[in-house]
């Protein structure tokens, strides 16, 4: 006896999508690549774009973390704990493609792209993306002005 599996039991392939499919709240743009669709259960998996030059707006988020890869760009991330009583002297860090970091939960975090290229990375979120009210915007960010 041969045990075929239906297509309903494997799941299925993503592809990049060639447009975002969602602004997110710091306003970035997404590609959504591994979520329940894909019978993920613990994590979820975006491709994030900030334009060359483009300032993300401060957010921290309420019972997500991610971690980031970068594939293409460079920029700055700020990544501030909530038990820091002064945000702004907390240093942003330089990124460049191959570089990994986490954003904890409950952290304001802020990034920025350079002016010469577009920052594009993957952002993997364990648990998966709860929805639309788990990015809140935060208080301070530690690159300036959002332009996004």
């Amino acid at each position: 006896m041969t045990c075929q599996p239906s297509e309903t039991d494997i799941p299925p392939l993503s592809h990049r999508s060639p447009v975002p499919e969602v602004i997110a709240p710091d306003g970035s743009e997404i590609r959504l690549l591994i979520d329940a669709r894909h019978f993920a259960r613990g994590a979820s998996m975006v491709e994030v774009t900030l334009g060359a030059g483009q300032v993300s707006r401060p957010v921290y988020h309420q019972t997500v973390e991610e971690v980031w890869y970068v594939l293409e760009g460079c920029g700055r991330v700020w990544r501030c704990s909530p038990e820091v009583k002064e945000p702004s002297q907390v240093s942003a860090v330089s990124v460049v493609a191959g570089d990994a970091l986490v954003i904890p939960t409950g952290w304001a975090f802020q990034f920025c792209a350079d002016e010469s290229d577009d920052l594009r990375f993957l952002c993997f979120t364990l648990p998966p993306w709860p929805g639309d009210d788990e990015a809140q915007p935060a208080e301070y960010g530690g690159l300036g002005e959002p332009t996004v």
